[in-house]
């Protein structure tokens, strides 16, 4: 039973970012359709930073009217919202509206407005459910909000989205002397330069949404099932009483047997189980943290987030592109593999120690100032066409990608064992983070363009 629930846990936490990773790994498909073209990623960070008002009502409704909403309810809802939203985008992303004398996607902003709503408030909803459940299940919805980047990256690899190659392209120097000449043209009538060319995907964009759907209703299930299986997580975490090992490390009991009473729905070993009769009592002395403490954890959460998923995606494509479109592709697909890999990590060696977390933050913090300085040199970053930097900017992403993840993950297990409220403000922290690293980073990337781009395959840097 206790896999039974692992995998549902997962399959739940898919559900938390899967739609709107997957509207943005599907952007080079779609900027070649839409009339917004290569504007369209800088609407769409408006749109995920608008739907932030989701999180935030839910966060003050908690604070103020904590028993007129219902959790299970809500994320009942939001994951329906997502489900046919992503159905009606299959067939509705194309079709464009006339807005102030101009085509616009109209259909598509509208229905990524209601994907970002639903990703956005699942922040402080989905993870507060998992209170119910015994701790030991909350890194393995952590893999599942891993996989939720990265089951979309594989679905457009697979696609073959934004795939491209460099080929070589004549334009005649004079198209007069040239038309007059055709077939007869000398090398001195032409330029030679190179270009990237575009594969055709492999499969069309509505199949890739409706999979998305698929995916979203497949969480809605899975969820259900959760919401319905009492007597499978009374069973769960009576078996795991039974063994010291691993409740605890997950939770310290106290002497007496039963656990605090922050907890809530959780079920504690009865005193005179095996765990009151086998433990020394200075292995179950109870974890508490100050209100220092408590601030250092919501401190790294703001910070960790604002930095994957605010600060660095902007500046992604700037710093793996001018290494080709081979080291963009292996960055985004491999971090997205650190994501959920460091997420199991997290189940097997978990460490609440919070100057570990600070150090691994501040270890990751560094890869990312590698990756931002790159994006910063761009398009004519260190050790440009060598294989050395294709491999140090991919190896950066993934450990800045992996190190993150595994401080976010231990960041909720540790406020998962303190109450149920201070998971709900764990959610609004992370999406706070996320709105102040975008609203950083949108005005440096798309107003004042403090970032360049250059096509890899024609531009050429100085020597």
């Amino acid at each position: 039973m206790a896999l039974l629930i692992h995998f549902l846990a997962c399959l739940f936490g898919t559900g938390s970012w899967m739609a709107i990773n997957g509207v943005w790994v599907e952007l080079p498909l779609l900027v070649n359709r839409l009339p917004e073209g290569w504007y369209l990623p800088s609407y769409l960070i408006i749109l995920i930073q608008l739907a932030n008002v989701g999180p935030l009502f839910v966060a003050l409704m908690h604070k103020w009217k904590p028993r007129l909403l219902g959790e299970a309810s809500v994320i009942c809802v939001l994951v329906s919202m997502g489900t046919v939203a992503c159905f009606l985008l299959a067939f509705l992303w194309d079709r464009t509206t006339a807005v102030a004398g101009s085509q616009r996607s109209a259909a598509f902003f509208a229905l990524t407005f209601v994907l970002s709503l639903v990703d956005c408030t699942s922040s402080v909803t989905f993870l507060p459910f998992m209170m119910r459940l015994h701790p030991q299940y909350v890194p393995t919805f952590f893999v599942g909000e891993g996989l939720s980047g990265l089951i979309p990256a594989l679905f457009a690899l697979a696609q073959g989205s934004g795939i491209s190659r460099c080929v070589n392209v004549t334009i005649p120097q004079n198209n007069t002397v040239a038309n007059a000449t055709l077939g007869n043209v000398t090398v001195a009538d032409v330029d030679f330069h190179m270009k990237t060319q575009y594969f055709p995907a492999n499969f069309s964009s509505l199949v890739f949404f409706l999979i998305l759907s698929a995916m979203m209703f497949s969480c809605l299930v899975a969820f259900v099932s959760l919401n319905r299986l009492p007597k499978a997580w009374d069973l769960s975490t009576q078996n795991l009483c039974a063994s010291d090992v691993t409740l605890t490390s997950v939770q310290k009991i106290p002497a007496g047997g039963r656990g605090p009473a922050e907890l809530g729905d959780v079920t504690n070993c009865p005193a005179d189980g095996p765990m009151a009769k086998g433990v020394d009592d200075t292995d179950l002395e109870k974890v508490t943290h100050s209100r220092a403490e408590f601030a250092f954890v919501y401190s790294l959460v703001a910070w960790v987030n604002a930095l994957t998923n605010g600060v660095l995606p902007s500046v992604q494509s700037y710093s793996c592109l001018p290494y080709g479109n081979v080291a963009y592709h292996l960055a985004a697909t491999l971090s997205s593999v650190a994501n959920p890999l460091a997420c199991t990590v997290a189940t097997f060696l978990p460490s609440r120690s919070l100057p570990t977390l600070g150090t691994l933050a501040l270890t990751g913090t560094a890869f990312g100032a590698y990756i931002m300085a790159m994006a910063a040199m761009s398009p004519c970053p260190l050790l440009q066409r060598s294989e050395w930097g294709d491999a140090v900017v991919v190896v950066s992403w993934v450990l800045f990608t992996g190190t993150l993840s595994y401080v976010k993950v231990m960041t909720g297990v540790i406020l998962r064992s303190h109450s149920h409220s201070a998971l709900v403000w764990y959610g609004a922290v992370e999406q706070l983070g996320s709105l102040l690293g975008a609203v950083v980073m949108f005005p440096l990337v798309s107003v004042y363009s403090l970032f360049r781009s250059a096509d890899f395959c024609s531009f050429q840097c100085p020597a």
